[in-house]
């Protein structure tokens, strides 16, 4: 295709890159709502985050299953177009479902609460596939070169989906009309306002998923585009994800089944059971792929892509960073709302308690700082000199920022502005220093997202609440810098790495329940450790990949 041809169709295809982000930060606002409508502890609020994003991870291995089974890879046997479009099919299936999942829906009935999570699954099975299309299908629309940047402008699409979402649920919601905390808990005891309000929003977002594959269908500007490489089996990667996925789904089962027993008022041994089962999960998972790294270096016959140090290490980093990423905003509503001083009707940070629609602009500002770096992270995109470049850092961040406002008009108060303009600008610094080398984004931002975590874990007030929303900024721009370090050097094996790397968005499905049970065992404060541990590991994964490249003379 021409290059006018390439951005019609780019054009196109970011649309999906929009309802990924606009349906995942909604989560951000949902689950705090879930919890006080169900009646549910913190941690079975976070299964909303398991259903989403577990149904990434067992899309993308069922897709891996089959296309072994018949040894051809179904996805580029189909085209990239053909499979947003089943994707797309899937995700309106999973919306419209809703309507009935919630039809009639009264406060207090947990039932109600996992056919939510059924439809969320499904939608996220749909999503699965888009994303799986969509990333390569990206790269191929123009030079491998500027392929990062393209998804990064993809990305920031998203973004702005993940800024607008939280702020269009709580609307939905809880309406336009201001209230305190304890008014808007009465009215949900009291079925005033209810679940089935967003019945409607789900339909419409139905009906925009079937538009959306009704224009990629029909769209004659869009290829279906398809790669020359040859599906690659590796049965023992395979074999090895099928037995992690029996694992969690066991450690899960049993954690389901203790709620279901009855033992909702649970005492400290059963939830001590909990917590211990959710790190099993976490360690199958680490274990699986230390597994596949140590058994692929002694005979990689039958391992395909994982015989690739790199990828195991980027398989492990995706995991870390989605987790981090989504459980950082997904627990920010529990420590925003709790109550830690009844006297002073403080939260745990000391802060005002906040209630359910006061939680959705912090929801939207975090979410916004992931625009703001992947905006930056796409101005190579446009070919800028090297002079304006430099501008282009400073000015566009702002100008993300400046777009946060206005979709959140009037909710912030100028030293809130303040104090995150602070946070922008450090991002800034750290795009500076870094000068687009992905091994120093990695480190630099890993640095600040480790400093952030443990300043919200140990401060209090707006100090602690703009170091944790500050994830936002120093995750911005990691999942290229990630995603193209894992598969350099795979060759032949570059599709399949693609897709291990996206079932690590597994990651989203496991670490934010691992927090909420924390918080619910010992404060939802300290449970933000966990996010820290993570910041931790992307900063090894940096140093270990640098010097694995090194020895592969990938690079210098």
């Amino acid at each position: 295709m021409n290059s006018k041809n390439n951005q019609s169709a780019l054009t196109t295809l970011v649309t999906v890159f929009f309802f990924w982000g606009f349906i995942a930060a909604s989560n951000g606002v949902f689950i705090p709502f879930c919890k006080t409508y169900f009646n549910i502890d913190q941690f079975q609020s976070q299964l909303v985050d398991f259903a989403f994003y577990g149904a990434y991870y067992l899309g993308a291995l069922v897709l891996f299953i089959l296309s072994s089974s018949i040894k051809k890879d179904i996805l580029n046997r189909w085209g990239y177009k053909t499979g947003i479009v089943y994707g797309l099919l899937i995700s309106a299936l999973g919306a419209i479902l809703m309507y009935p999942f919630i039809n009639g829906s009264q406060q207090g009935e947990t039932g109600v609460f996992y056919l939510v999570l059924l439809g969320l699954f499904i939608v996220g099975l749909g999503f699965s596939l888009q994303q799986t299309a969509a990333n390569p299908f990206v790269v191929a629309l123009g030079s491998a070169e500027k392929g990062a940047q393209r998804l990064n402008l993809a990305g920031g699409i998203n973004s702005f989906g993940t800024t607008i979402g939280p702020i269009v649920i709580a609307l939905i919601i809880f309406g336009s009309t201001p209230l305190s905390g304890d008014e808007l808990n009465d009215m949900i005891y009291k079925n005033e306002i209810k679940l089935t309000t967003v019945q409607m929003l789900y339909l419409g977002v139905g009906a925009l998923f079937l538009a959306a594959a009704a224009l990629f269908h029909f769209s004659k500007k869009l290829p279906n585009a398809k790669t020359d490489n040859d599906f690659e089996p590796a049965n023992k990667a395979k074999n090895t994800l099928i037995v992690l996925t029996l694992a969690i789904a066991a450690c899960f089962g049993i954690i389901f089944n203790s709620y279901s027993s009855g033992n909702n008022q649970a005492t400290e041994t059963i939830e001590n059971t909990r917590l211990f089962l959710l790190v099993v999960a976490l360690l199958a998972v680490v274990g699986s792929i230390f597994y596949a790294s140590n058994r692929a270096a002694k005979n990689p016959e039958g391992w395909g892509a994982m015989k690739y140090p790199q990828l195991i290490l980027g398989m492990l980093a995706i995991f870390t960073y989605v987790g981090v990423e989504v459980t950082i905003q997904s627990n920010l509503g529990e420590l925003l709302k709790s109550v830690a001083d009844k006297v002073n009707n403080l939260n745990p940070i000391g802060l005002k308690v906040m209630n359910d629609a006061e939680i959705a602009p912090f929801i939207s500002l975090y979410w916004g700082g992931l625009m703001i770096g992947r905006w930056v992270g796409a101005i190579t995109v446009f070919n800028p000199s090297k002079g304006l470049r430099k501008w282009l850092l400073i000015i566009v961040p702002y100008l993300a920022f400046g777009v946060i406002l206005l979709v959140n008009f009037g909710q912030y108060s100028s030293t809130e502005i303040l104090l995150f303009s602070i946070c922008v600008a450090v991002q800034i610094g750290g795009f500076f220093l870094a000068k687009d080398n992905p091994i120093k984004t990695m480190k630099i931002f890993s640095v600040l997202g480790i400093l952030g975590m443990i300043i919200g874990v140990f401060a209090s007030g707006q100090l602690a609440l703009f170091a944790l929303l500050s994830g936002g900024l120093f995750c911005s721009i990691m999942w290229p810098c990630i995603f193209s370090l894992s598969i350099s050097g795979l060759g032949q094996y570059t599709a399949q790495g693609s897709a291990f790397l996206i079932m690590m968005i597994l990651g989203g499905a496991i670490i934010p329940p691992l927090q909420g049970k924390l918080a619910d065992i010992f404060s939802i404060q300290s449970s933000y450790w966990v996010a820290v541990l993570c910041f931790v590991y992307l900063l090894f994964y940096t140093y270990k990949t640098n010097s694995t490249l090194k020895k592969q003379g990938l690079i210098e």
